[in-house]
């Protein structure tokens, strides 16, 4: 059965997170993703290294460039341009993170690669958009999260703005270049038609909260930030005895709340008048809390999950990576995968969240590549001689595996 992007070649010019992570999302989908880096220029992921552990792999980058090949091409010499150019004839979509107009100055703008390739989809992870006075300015993860109004809704009322954990903004940003490519793609199976596409931090960043700022834009009512304890009751943490914490989330809360206090015996807070109604609660909703957690403290986390799951009362454990990855549905939906990864471990991999019925082997298709690794493979497919990639390779422009960079 073929995989859902088999036969699709993407052109990766992606260095970091945000346009890795979307075409690694898409070569999971069985697009071949081939990595371009410059010969003394490699993905600065390539360096980036994770928590401390004797012979530990590089997370970040195998997890940004997984099922992906690599070739090294300086696209700053004039015949890295027109190789590059050349591998965009037999393209579907060229994807960079460049900023506005390095790529232009190049001569590697859209309508360059346009003239070689109409039917090209040219997509762009961008910072601030394609548009606007400050569309050329450099960006990463945390200016899109603190311009975007995150930070100033994220965190305690006490404490400084916060960033979301695991790069948010660039993780959210790679989304939607990955929704955009396959949205461009689809436009083109129609009418023929390649286009340029811009996929921004700031724009990601602006959707991801768009519930909060579509009501802010109706009532002109700023979201506040909020203690635990200002939260409602029914949609908070709480910890048990041993520690542990988890989460309850029964919003409308007046559906559930006669079922809750029967399942955890606790019937006589209907006649306390400080919780007998909705109304009530919500005005005294921190010593309402503070019943839950003097209540909740008397046994462990685990118990009070299972209790109110098995009475189909929505609430989850507060998990670490190390229960995450032994979580049963995790395990059962192939969250995590094995593979066997060049350096000859069996490793485990975030795999790809989405399951196709027709297509069940969609998925990490393999690890990151090495630093130009697919270099000859690649050029010898487009046709290129061996004489002509020796050529290439003597004069700087490739850089191959005899020649690769250790970073």
């Amino acid at each position: 059965m073929p995989l859902p992007l088999e036969g699709v070649r993407i052109l990766d010019m992606t260095i970091w997170q945000q346009g890795t992570h979307a075409t690694a999302l898409l070569a999971d989908l069985g697009a071949d993703v081939i990595k371009i880096e410059g010969p003394d220029n490699p993905d600065p992921g390539r360096g980036v290294l994770g928590p401390a552990a004797p012979g530990a792999l590089n997370g970040y980058f195998e997890n940004h460039n997984r099922g992906k090949r690599a070739i090294s091409v300086d696209v700053k010499k004039p015949a890295g341009r027109e190789l590059l150019l050349r591998l965009a004839r037999d393209a579907d979509v060229f994807a960079n993170n460049m900023r506005k107009g390095v790529l232009e100055r190049l001569g590697l703008a859209y309508e360059d690669f346009c003239a070689v390739n109409p039917r090209i989809i040219y997509a762009v992870a961008s910072g601030y958009g394609d548009q606007g006075p400050e569309r050329a300015l450099p960006s990463m993860d945390i200016m899109a999260q603190a311009r975007s109004g995150f930070m100033g809704i994220n965190g305690d009322p006490d404490s400084p703005p916060q960033a979301g954990p695991a790069a948010t903004g660039d993780q959210v940003g790679s989304y939607f270049l990955a929704h955009g490519i396959l949205a461009a793609l689809f436009m083109r199976e129609r009418t023929g038609m390649g286009q340029q596409i811009d996929a921004s931090l700031l724009g990601g960043q602006v959707d991801v909260q768009s519930h909060a700022l579509q009501s802010y834009l109706f009532t002109g009512v700023q979201p506040p930030r909020r203690r635990r304890t200002e939260v409602q009751a029914l949609w908070n943490t709480y910890e048990g005895s041993d520690g542990r914490w988890f989460v309850i989330g029964l919003i409308p809360q007046e559906r559930w709340w006669p079922q809750l206090i029967r399942v955890l015996g606790v019937e006589r807070w209907e006649e306390d008048a400080h919780f007998a109604d909705r109304e009530a609660r919500m005005a005294n909703m921190p010593a309402l809390i503070a019943q839950f957690d003097a209540l909740f403290a008397t046994k462990p986390r685990d118990h009070w999950v299972d209790l109110l799951s098995e009475h189909h009362l929505m609430a989850a454990r507060v998990q670490d990576y190390d229960e995450l990855v032994e979580d049963p549905q995790v395990v059962a939906n192939g969250y995590i995968v094995e593979i066997d990864h060049p350096s000859g471990r069996r490793v485990k991999m975030v795999n790809h969240p989405v399951r196709f019925g027709a297509a069940p082997e969609a998925g990490v298709r393999g690890a990151a590549p090495e630093f130009g690794q697919h270099t000859e493979q690649v050029l010898l497919e487009a046709g290129l001689r061996w004489e002509e990639i020796a050529e290439l390779s003597e004069a700087g422009v490739i850089g191959v595996p005899s020649a690769r960079m250790t970073v």
